[in-house]
């Protein structure tokens, strides 16, 4: 394992989309494992591949209760989101620099595990608010910050709902074509 060079904010990268993983392989294993080990080391809830330079769909997400391993989310897509309120949120990508933002107050992704099986998560809170950030990430959605306040910027904001109501159409769309083909339908 190795702690990774976090890319900030000024960095292209992060205004690039990530990729799906097409095979979970030791190379994706190692990725993972030096994610963990820079979000701990930085004290982050959360890490996208992106962050850490690689335009891969994985995400780390450790909320710190004993007992319970970092999260791992591979190829990660929103199906339901409920509610919504407003958060504090800030970014390892966007050091010492906080604002307010929109999250939805209960979340449901789909992913896969680190073994490749497929899973489904219902959940709230925190945990909803640190994997909705990561996904935004993923999707090219990293926080801007505003000309010389130092917080999250407005831009990101404005752009925030509408982006994820677009995305969320999208794997409707991609879930329903899917379907279509398990039922023996070209």
């Amino acid at each position: 394992m190795a702690i990774r060079i976090v890319r900030e904010e000024d960095d292209e990268i992060l205004r690039k989309k990530s990729r799906e993983v097409e095979v979970i392989d030791d190379k994706i294993k190692e990725l993972i494992a030096d994610m963990i080990e820079t979000m701990h080391k930085k004290e982050g809830v959360g890490l996208a591949a992106v962050q850490v330079g690689v335009l891969k769909k994985v995400f780390v997400v450790d909320l710190y209760e004993e007992g319970i391993e970092p999260l791992v989310f591979i190829n990660p897509y929103l199906i339901k989101e409920k509610g919504e309120h407003q958060v504090e949120e800030g970014c390892l990508s966007f050091p010492n620099k906080f604002g307010k933002i929109m999250r939805p107050k209960e979340i449901t992704v789909k992913y896969l595990d680190i073994d490749g099986n497929e899973n489904e998560l219902k959940c709230k809170g925190l945990l909803a608010q640190a994997i909705s950030h990561e996904i935004d990430h993923l999707e090219r959605k990293s926080l801007h910050r505003s000309s010389n306040s130092g917080n999250i910027g407005s831009d990101y904001r404005r752009g925030q709902k509408e982006s994820r109501r677009k995305d969320k159409k999208e794997k409707i769309m991609e879930d329903m074509r899917y379907e279509h083909t398990l039922h023996g339908n070209p």
